[in-house]
């Protein structure tokens, strides 16, 4: 083998990059470990100390200390599955955006066009305002759009005389900056759920935004939140040097009260009258509860406590001679602070018009004023005040007309900004009254900025200054536009995972990964021997050790999908092994000494393990193109094993292999069990080809025959609508629920079905799936418990329901529904068009590309019609789903790996022996291929079986279609691809002869 020393060094380097990745998971779980300790089963404090050591040192490598928040941005990343929480597609409709642009004009053909592009949208890969103007212009082809979109807030930019063609790049432009201040806003709200590693990120169809919220407690408080309407708001402000003395006041008044809390709970009978007195604190002030304590004996002066428990102590106050700051405060620290503030008797010591607002982001640690370098985020906290009557802001974001970022002379950044008519006068009036004062830019109750006032700002055109870097810039820039356009996010996803069902999916999905690879691993030993054996293992255990540590280089998210993946690798890694192994047998068979035939073992394999290895790995690229969320962490386990396993069975065993052979080591490939096993088979694969013709046509049939008459069961991903997993007690019926809840949703469709246990169901329904108000999903799920009420603990209101009994959920609208069907049906055709043309290229010969294909497409039919027959019957779900393709794919890759190894071997036969009979030498190919094609299949099925089994109920289905493909795929390589290939050869031969 040329290059050894650059495949060690190569090795070696690989081997230290996933150490160096994973030790930062190894640290996070240590730091997590100890917060749970700590914790003793109290969530909040776990997540407080997580908090506090967020930005403290805990990992020193060769000097560069990385932060706990370091290290858990590069652990491996484990997806919603696996540990619990809410997955969401939310979609800004481009409807919504044009009725805003459009004034909300009422303009008959304007709004059926857009009705019309809404109803092609579901089915079309255009976007939508291609799709719209079409229309628009097929209902009146004489309608100009300037009618329609000439509005003030356009001004400029549009008016009577704007072509069509103008408008539309107007729009389109003026669309995707609504699009983008949505993302801004979305991302904002996400960051003040407080949860660790939220993802969210921009899908490719415009104006969808994925968003993944682990361990969220409260999904209807995230979806009320992400689908609300921006509020911009333009504050006055209040003077720090006005409130300084009632700080102080409230400061020694929030000592009052703790310190009478403490000497309360230093007698048993104060403890005991706690929750009274507490009532007579609300009624009577701190003064009613601290004559409450006189006459108790006990008491202890506690001024001691007063340096740990005051507002000064949670709330550093600003030094500050001007402007609205009041004080600095941790994060951790401000819902105390917001906790003492909202306290009547501390509220009256305050104007009553004044109102405390916190900074949108943490405070950068160069700002802090008293030189304090803590490491833990830092929040400010603004003094507001409000001036109108109802209490509304005196003015809002609507009246802004567009927004941007400009440069300074300095060379800093600021924002300009532009308001209508109306705006203008009272940003005028405004800044006239606030001269030398702050004005603060609120949204969605956080202020983003408090730029000074200078002077009157007559024209509506203003600039906002302030340390702003570029990006902090134009997100302000996108914050102020948003207030134009109220175009809502809208929910068309949505997947909730329960703790417990998360942490089951973990133990489910280790056990069986930890099983296959047991299973794999015994195998190889047992059939090739323990040397032999023992080196393809060591290969496999590198195999894992790189495939995990490029996961966590990558940033990937792991799925239970994606173990799914991890542990299929695990089966299809071996298969090069495998190939080599048996080259090697055949060439010791022949004569070969040890090392001859290790060699020429290698060299003879390497040809067909890249080709299945290519044919694989562009399966698993469609996928990772076309699929989503889980489907995308499958595909990229899978590309990341295949890429890993190759250069482990390919590099690393004929290094080991070489320096056993340099130390005369004796090297068997089997024992007396294995060495014979399949050898010396003659099937007449070609004679017999009309028998398998006949027997996978009758297997077909029956197939076709099931589509036709009881089709197949669509999985939520296709047709829209919600699921629930929902776990009692005790074991129920699954037919006596269904009837529970046929009336409660009021005819709608509605199934259930037993989900793993006895005592677990699942419920689909499409009850108002086409309805997208903010309630809908807190309606469906109280009529859920309703109908469930009389199967649940009959103390167990709404909220038990939700967080006891139902384990998961997911929605899937319509749209999106439509969207994932039709990548569904792409990727399928894709792949089969992209393995064609591979064969076509790679032998030469448009007849292996047509077996190969048609090999395929019987592998798809016949599962397919599996699923159709069984899905009544089997006591798992058979849906048809993103996960079902995700396993056709599959299917197909593995079928090609197999098909691809065949015609490797046929073509070497045909060049070794060009003047035997063509018929006898293929058969003699197909025949020296049968051992490896078994081996490599029953290693596989295996693996999956184990899945299977021990992988939980929500891969079963997926697990079942890999089971039936390895069978399928496997017969299909042997006895269907070569007999057509070889099948349109013979009849093209013929019809030459005869001419």
């Amino acid at each position: 083998m040329q290059n050894k020393g650059a495949i060690r060094v190569f090795a070696i380097l690989l081997a230290l990059v996933s150490l160096y990745q994973l030790i930062f998971t190894y640290q996070t779980r240590q730091e997590e470990n100890k917060a749970k300790e700590i914790a003793n089963g109290d969530p909040q404090v776990e997540i407080n100390y997580l908090d506090s050591v967020a930005n403290e040192p805990i990992y020193n490598f060769f000097g560069r200390k990385y932060t706990y928040k370091e290290c858990k941005e590069k652990e491996i990343n484990f997806g919603l599955d696996l540990k619990g929480g809410m997955n969401l597609i939310l979609e800004v409709k481009v409807a919504d955006i044009l009725k805003a642009l459009s004034n909300y004009n009422t303009d008959n053909t304007f709004n059926e066009a857009l009705q019309i592009a809404e109803q092609k949208e579901k089915s079309s890969s255009e976007d939508f305002i291609t799709l719209f103007y079409k229309a628009f212009s097929e209902l009146d082809s004489e309608a100009r759009l300037a009618a329609i979109f000439n509005t003030v807030e356009l001004k400029g930019k549009i008016d009577y005389n704007t072509s069509n063609e103008e408008v539309l790049k107007v729009i389109r432009a003026e669309s995707q900056s609504a699009i983008d201040n949505a993302f801004n806003i979305l991302r904002t709200r996400i960051d003040r759920f407080g949860v660790t590693q939220p993802n969210i990120q921009k899908l490719e169809k415009a104006g969808r935004v994925l968003v993944e919220l682990p361990g969220i407690k409260d999904p209807q408080r995230v979806r009320k939140l992400l689908q609300g309407t921006a509020s911009l708001e333009f504050w006055e402000t209040y003077e720090i040097t006005e409130l300084v003395s009632n700080l102080i006041a409230a400061n020694s008044k929030v000592i009052e009260i703790e310190k009478a809390k403490e000497e309360l709970n230093k007698t048993e009978e104060g403890t005991q009258a706690a929750a009274a007195l507490e009532t007579a604190a609300e009624k009577d002030g701190a003064e009613g509860l601290l004559s409450a304590i006189e006459s108790d004996s006990t008491k202890v002066d506690s001024l001691a406590m007063q340096s740990q428990k005051s507002l000064f102590s949670v709330l550093q106050p600003s030094q500050r001679q001007r402007g609205p700051l009041v004080g600095y405060a941790l994060v951790q620290d401000t819902s105390k602070v917001n906790a003492y503030l909202q306290m009547d008797q501390i509220r009256a010591l305050f104007p009553k018009n004044v109102r405390f607002l916190w900074g949108v982001k943490p405070l950068p640690q160069r700002e802090l004023e008293d030189g304090t370098q803590s490491k833990q985020e830092i929040y400010e906290l603004v003094a507001i005040k409000v001036t109108t009557h109802d209490g509304r802001a005196p003015l809002e974001g609507d009246v802004i007309t567009n927004a941007s970022k400009s440069v300074t002379p300095q060379g800093g950044y600021e924002v300009s900004m532009r308001m209508n008519a109306e705006g203008s006068n009272v940003w005028a009036r405004l800044t006239k009254a606030n001269i030398g004062k702050s004005i603060a830019v609120v949204l969605d109750g956080y202020v983003y900025s408090y730029p000074n006032v200078n002077s009157e700002i007559p024209n509506g055109s203003s600039s906002i200054s302030g340390d702003f870097d570029a990006k902090e810039a134009e997100d302000l820039a996108n914050i102020l536009k948003s207030g134009k356009l109220p175009a809502p996010a809208r929910i068309v996803e949505d997947t909730v995972v329960g703790p417990s069902l998360g942490q089951e999916a973990v133990n489910s999905g280790l056990s069986s990964f930890a099983w296959a690879f047991l299973v794999v691993l015994a195998y190889m030993i047992f059939y090739y021997g323990f040397k032999a054996g023992a080196v393809s293992d060591i290969a496999l255990l590198a195999n894992m050790f790189f495939i995990l540590g490029v996961l966590a280089s990558f940033g990937a998210v792991l799925t239970l999908p994606g173990i799914a993946g991890i542990v299929l690798t695990i089966g299809m890694s071996v298969d090069a092994n495998v190939l080599i192994y048996e080259r090697i047998r055949e060439e010791l068979g022949s004569g070969k000494g040890v090392k001859l035939a290790v060699t020429d073992g290698y060299k003879n394999a390497f040809s067909a393990i890249i080709d299945s290895n290519v044919t694989t790995f562009l399966t698993g690229l469609i996928l990772f193109m076309f699929g989503t969320g889980p489907i995308k962490g499958f595909a990229t386990t899978l590309m990341i094993g295949i890429a890993t396993s190759f250069f482990s069975a390919i590099f690393i065993t004929r290094l080991i292999f070489e320096r056993m052979l340099n130390k005369d080591t004796d090297i068997k490939f089997g024992n007396s069990l294995t060495l014979g096993f399949m050898k010396n088979t003659k099937v007449k694969f070609l004679e017999k080809r009309n028998l398998f013709y006949i027997i996978s046509g009758v297997v077909i049939l029956f197939g076709i025959g099931s589509l036709a008459t009881q089709g197949l069961k669509s999985g939520i991903d296709f047709s829209g609508g919600r699921t629930y997993v929902v776990r009692f007690q005790e074991d129920v019926s699954a037919t006596d629920i269904q009837k529970s809840l046929a009336d409660e949703f009021e005819g709608a469709h509605v199934e259930v079905k037993t989900f793993g246990g006895d005592n677990q169901v699942r419920v689909a329904t499409n009850y108002m799936v086409d309805e997208s108000g903010e309630d809908v999903d807190n309606v469906i799920e109280h009529k859920l418990y309703n109908g469930l009420k009389s199967y649940v603990a009959s103390d167990a209101s709404f909220d038990d329901f939700v967080n006891d009994y139902r384990m998961s959920s997911q929605k899937v609208g319509p749209t999106i529904a439509t969207d994932i069907k039709t990548k569904a049906y792409y990727s399928i055709a894709f792949s089969l068009l992209v393995i064609f043309l591979y064969i076509l290229i790679r032998f030469r010969n448009w007849e292996y590309g047509l077996g190969a294909l048609m090999a395929l497409v019987h592998d798809v039919l016949v599962v397919l019609g599996i699923f159709s027959l069984l899905y009544k019957v089997v006591p798992f779900s058979l849906e048809i789903d993103q996960a079902f393709i995700a396993a056709i794919l599959t299917v197909i890759g593995y079928s090609i790996n197999d098909t691809v190894v065949v015609f490797d071997r046929i073509r070497e036969y045909l060049g070794l022996h060009p003047k035997r009979d063509r018929n006898a030498v293929v058969d003699s190919a197909l025949n020296s291929t049968i051992s490896r094609t078994v081996n490599t299949s029953l290693t596989t099925f295996v693996v999956l079986l184990v899945i299977f089994l021990f992988g939980g109920e929500t891969i079963q289905g997926f697990v079942f279609a890999l089971l039936i493909g390895v069978v399928v795929g496997t017969y299909s390589s042997l006895f269907i691809a070569t007999p057509i290939a070889f099948t349109v050869i013979d009849t093209r031969a013929k019809r030459k002869a005869k001419k």
